[in-house]
Formats: C-alpha cells, sequence, structure tokens
C-alpha cells in the first residue's frame, strides 16, 4: 500500500462537495489530497483553489473540460446538483478514475440503472455517499441484529424526522423544493432512509405502498397578513415559525456562519444576509414558492423472510435525528440518534449504548457518517479493497428502486413490487 496520499479531483464544490467531503484531507493531508475542481460558481471554485491550494491549470468551470484531460487523481468526487449526477459519473467512471457520488444516484430510474451498468464488473471503485452506513451507530445497531440477540426480526419502525425549519430551507425554499428541479421527497431526502433498512437487515426488499402529501406549505395556508418575502412581513418577529428572517439573521448575529447559512449566500454579514433574503429565493415566505414535494409520508413494506418496515417522514418536528425501533422474537432495540437500548425478553435486562461516547470525537455531519464514508473510502481506494465500501452500485440501486417504487405507490394508490 502507498505512503503517498489518495489525490481527489471535486466535481462541484458546493454544500456537500466543498464543505462536507473536502475538508477531510485538509484534516488529513497524509490521507488524502485535492488536486483538481471543477465548478461553475465563481466565487466556490476559487474557494476550493484556495483551500485546497489546487494548481490553476487543474481549476476547471465545467467538469467536461476536466474529464478531457488525462486522469488528474487517483478519483472523483461526483457532488453536482442532482439532475446532473449521470453524465460526470459514467464519464468518469469510463476513464477508470475511483468515483464517489452523492446520492441520489440520479433523478429517475434509467439514469440510475445506466450509473449502475457503466460501474458493474469494473475494476475501478464506485460508491454512492449513504453516509449513514458509515456512522458508529448505525454500525452498531447493524451488529446487534446480526449477533441474533433480538432474535427473528418480526418490524422495524423508522422515523426520520426532517425538523420543521430544515423542510423550509431544502424543501420549500431550497434546492430540493420541486420536483421537475430536482426529484421527489422519498429520493432525494430518504433514499438515506431505504438504504439503512437494507443495511440494517441485510434482507431485498419484495413489495411496498406509501401515502403522503404536500400537506401544509401550500398558498392557501398563507396567512391574512403575510408578506411574499419575509424580510417585509409584519408576522416575521415572533408570529411566524417559519420565518427566514428570524432564522437566518439568528445565525449571522450569533456568529454562526456553518450550513444552512453557507448556503443562502457567500457575503456572511448582516447586510449581505439581508440582501439574499430580499432579492434571493431564500427569503421567500413558505406560502409562497413553486414547492411541490410532500411534507410528510409514510411507507409500508415487506422484505425476505416476512419481515415489515414502516417509514415516516415527517417535516413537523423540532429535532432532525432518526428514530428506529426494531422488534424481534427475542428482544427488541430502541434507537434515538444518540442512544441505544436493547431489550432481552429471556432476562428482562435493558442494556444502553451510547454509541458517539463510546466512539469519542465524532466529527463531520451525519453524526460522522461524512468522515467516515471518506476515512472508508480512501482507504478503499489506497488498498483497492472494494469489500470497504458498503454502498456500491448493486446495493445504491436497490435503495432508489425502493424510493422510485414507494413513489409509485403513493401516487397511483398501488402496491408495487420491487423489480432490480
Amino acid at each position: 500500500m502507498s505512503s503517498k496520499p489518495v489525490t481527489l479531483a471535486v466535481c462541484g464544490a458546493g454544500s456537500r462537495g466543498l464543505l462536507s467531503y473536502a475538508p477531510y484531507a485538509l484534516k488529513h493531508p497524509d490521507e488524502l489530497k485535492v488536486v483538481a475542481v471543477a465548478e461553475p460558481r465563481e466565487w466556490f471554485r476559487n474557494e476550493a483553489m484556495k483551500r485546497h491550494k489546487i494548481p490553476e491549470k487543474n481549476v476547471f468551470s465545467d467538469w467536461r473540460e476536466m474529464a478531457r484531460k488525462e486522469n488528474l487523481a487517483d478519483a472523483v468526487l461526483v457532488a453536482t446538483q442532482d439532475s446532473q449526477h449521470k453524465e460526470p459519473a459514467i464519464a468518469f467512471i469510463r476513464k477508470n478514475y475511483d468515483v464517489l457520488l452523492e446520492k441520489p444516484m440520479a433523478c429517475n430510474e434509467a439514469d440510475c440503472r445506466e450509473i449502475a451498468e457503466a460501474a458493474r464488473g469494473r475494476k475501478s471503485i464506485f460508491a454512492l455517499c449513504h453516509v449513514l452506513r458509515y456512522t458508529p451507530y448505525f454500525r452498531r445497531i447493524k451488529a446487534i441484529v446480526e449477533s441474533g440477540v433480538l432474535g427473528q426480526i418480526a418490524t422495524v419502525r423508522h422515523i426520520e424526522p426532517v425538523g420543521f425549519w430544515h423542510q423550509a430551507h431544502s424543501y420549500v425554499r431550497g434546492n430540493w423544493r420541486n420536483e421537475k428541479l430536482s426529484s421527489p421527497m422519498i429520493l432525494s431526502k430518504s433514499c438515506h432512509d431505504m438504504d439503512i433498512l437494507l443495511f440494517i437487515l441485510g434482507k431485498k426488499c419484495l413489495r411496498i405502498s406509501s401515502f403522503g402529501s404536500l400537506m401544509h406549505f401550500r398558498k392557501e395556508n398563507k396567512p391574512r397578513n403575510a408578506a411574499d418575502r419575509c424580510i417585509d412581513c409584519p408576522l416575521a418577529d415572533n408570529k411566524c415559525p417559519y420565518s427566514a428572517k428570524a432564522f437566518y439573521m439568528k445565525m449571522v448575529n450569533e456568529g454562526n456562519f456553518g450550513w444552512p447559512l453557507s448556503v443562502i449566500c457567500t457575503d456572511m454579514t448582516p447586510k449581505g444576509v439581508e440582501k439574499a433574503l430580499r432579492e434571493g429565493p431564500y427569503g421567500r415566505c413558505v406560502y409562497a414558492c413553486d414547492n411541490d414535494v410532500v411534507d410528510h409520508q409514510v411507507v409500508s413494506i415487506l422484505f425476505e423472510n416476512e419481515t415489515t418496515a414502516s417509514f415516516t417522514m415527517t417535516a413537523f418536528t423540532p429535532k432532525m435525528h432518526r428514530e428506529t425501533d426494531i422488534f424481534g422474537s427475542h428482544g427488541c432495540l430502541r434507537g434515538d440518534g444518540n442512544i441505544i437500548k436493547v431489550t432481552t425478553f429471556l432476562t428482562g435486562k435493558t442494556d444502553e449504548f451510547d454509541v458517539n461516547r463510546e466512539a469519542g470525537d465524532i466529527t463531520g455531519g451525519h453524526g460522522g457518517g461524512d468522515e467516515g464514508l471518506m476515512k472508508d473510502f480512501v482507504k478503499a481506494v489506497k488498498t483497492r479493497d472494494f469489500s470497504i465500501m458498503s454502498s456500491g452500485p448493486e446495493v445504491s440501486l436497490e435503495s432508489h428502486m425502493m424510493a422510485f417504487a414507494a413513489e409509485r405507490a403513493r401516487r397511483n394508490d398501488t402496491v408495487e413490487s420491487i423489480k432490480l
């Protein structure tokens, strides 16, 4: 195994590419070095070049320019907008780069299948950023299930509490608000959850049904006196929980310049944020946007060996940690995103695991999943051990097919079979 750091080209230097994954190279320069970037937005392109000391010859405004060059790195991170995943992913796969692709794989079934087919059977590594698989928390849950202490798994109850302000930021005002611009909510947000159920259970999904709608964030629910922009709204101060003015100005005033403030503008001063709220999409009233993705959805799933699962996604919570209950013939497990409790029926004893405390310093987003993903990807590239990455093309395709089937079931009031 080479002692040199793995070299990485970043295709799409936005919130995920530049701010979530690439920082691994700055924390671990002996393991990873960012040597090239392709990004259409000048500020982000220049910021990536500055942070990672990328030579100007390896800085591109279009990923196609980078793809036309002889291979510039060992691996490529594709973190473009969701609808722009297919072309760069396949192009870099065919150039025999090791490829790490941000989720979702693509926005429709055909494109997902095409990417998976391009990656299948190659000598290069391909993995999807299903970051929950790479957290200490979900790895512990999987290990408990595989230990047999719960017996035969009968059913799982899994909840994704999106958070009321996260829904407003990303799925009402933001990039994932409209299916034509991105994809259905069950894919853009919850393909993680379809995937983590596959990961925990280690069983194939057979059939799926779903219900849900866009219930609240609609024009008819707009308060009578509300303005189209929060910056001018008489309800902004302590009268509306979705006030962009209250939320983002509080962040800047407290000196909290991370996500999600980092998404709405690059001038993170009170004046700069106010300008973004007055002119940009993130200052709009949540009842006056062009959003159409659901704000709540439930999914019922049948896995192999008669195991069932229910999944709930809801915007209307104050928290964002996923919750998982697993019910088996010999015991049950309850996890709240931090603490895992395991009760065995024979003894009546409940064991409690504070996984994040046990793991020590959890850094990065998604409970350490962002950093865990990068750590494993770098190791896989160095050792050429494909098995290190558990989110390869086949299993990632399955989770996406589950999401597409759930959306068909929701729209058509059907029970859908999963076909790979």
